[in-house]
């Protein structure tokens, strides 16, 4: 779970600060493919006439650290070079703040710059960054903030998973062998065997409800995973959150309608309901959640859309 140790309201309005230009970078993000591409992201944003610094941190924690610095030093952008899970550290950071942000897709999985209309290629992205930096323009958009039982909180930009992918994150993250994809797929293959629904509570705002679930996901955007469209209809910049749960399925009928996922076709699976809310409170037994990618907090948890948390540069 990210902790935060302040709780902001959304980003006031108004253009860019002065103050320079701060850059994080995951060199090893999309099995290190846009590796390369740094220098020429760095040289474009240092045409904005802007001062350009790039953070040195060599894992997640020391990178939100290095950003949260960032922010409090007087850096007026953050650019995060990499996947959505270098954009989930530096969300942490400037969240509710009028920081600009830039997300420059260099990962495996692009899912919030996508959503939020980056393009797909970073020299590309770094260019519209570059743009809006020089514009002095922002355009706010919605995150959601997770608070767990214990007051914690912390930021996520995409989706938050709370069931089979959630459960398949973790045991993967416990797994020593093998690496990299390989690791992921065993996962799954090893959760299948296990999988039962799970009793689950939500309260959707002023609505309670108790279901049996293999599958639970509250999207501030449509997608995670690198593409899986799981929650179509979100909209970050609607003020609210699309929960999809996917109810008693079977080990079969979950593998076949998986693919379906990447069109956002599942919803319409009988098994399949979508609801819409402001403020999710979500339990269920033995579930630890992931944000983004990214290891969240366990459930009980409350989550709850933040209009016009972030201002990203576009």
């Amino acid at each position: 779970m990210t902790v935060s140790d302040h709780h902001p309201g959304p980003a006031p309005a108004g253009g860019l600060a002065d103050g320079p230009v701060a850059v994080l970078a995951n060199p090893a993000a999309g099995r290190g493919r846009h590796r390369d591409l740094l220098p020429e992201i760095m040289d474009r944003l240092a045409g904005t006439g802007r001062d350009v610094r790039l953070l040195t941190a060599d894992s997640a924690q020391q990178s939100r650290a290095a950003c949260v610095a960032a922010v409090a030093e007087g850096a007026a952008a953050l650019v995060a070079v990499g996947g959505d899970g270098t954009v989930h550290q530096a969300l942490q950071a400037v969240a509710g703040t009028p920081v600009g942000f830039g997300p420059v897709p260099a990962g495996t999985g692009n899912d919030f710059a996508m959503d939020t209309g980056f393009p797909v290629e970073p020299l590309a992205a770094a260019e519209t960054v570059a743009a809006a930096i020089s514009a002095g323009r922002t355009r706010p958009v919605d995150l959601a903030r997770v608070t767990a039982v214990d007051g914690s909180t912390g930021w996520y930009g995409a989706v938050l998973a709370a069931g089979f992918d959630a459960i398949v994150n973790e045991r993967a993250n416990r797994m020593r062998w093998p690496r990299g994809r390989r690791r992921y797929d065993l996962a799954i293959v090893v959760e299948l065997a296990r999988l039962r629904p799970r009793r689950y509570t939500l309260r959707l705002d002023d609505r309670e409800l108790t279901v049996d679930a293999v599958l639970v996901a509250v999207g501030n955007c449509p997608s995670y995973g690198g593409g899986l469209r799981i929650c179509p209809a979100a909209d970050p910049g609607d003020g609210l959150l699309d929960v999809v749960v996917g109810g008693r399925f079977s080990r079969t009928a979950l593998m076949r309608v998986r693919p379906r996922l990447y069109q956002g076709t599942h919803v319409d699976h009988p098994l399949v309901t979508s609801y819409r809310a402001r403020t999710i409170e979500l339990a269920a037994e033995g579930i630890t959640t992931y944000a983004d990618g990214e290891r969240s907090a366990a459930l009980p948890v409350t989550v709850t859309a933040v209009p016009g948390a972030v201002r990203l540069l576009r």
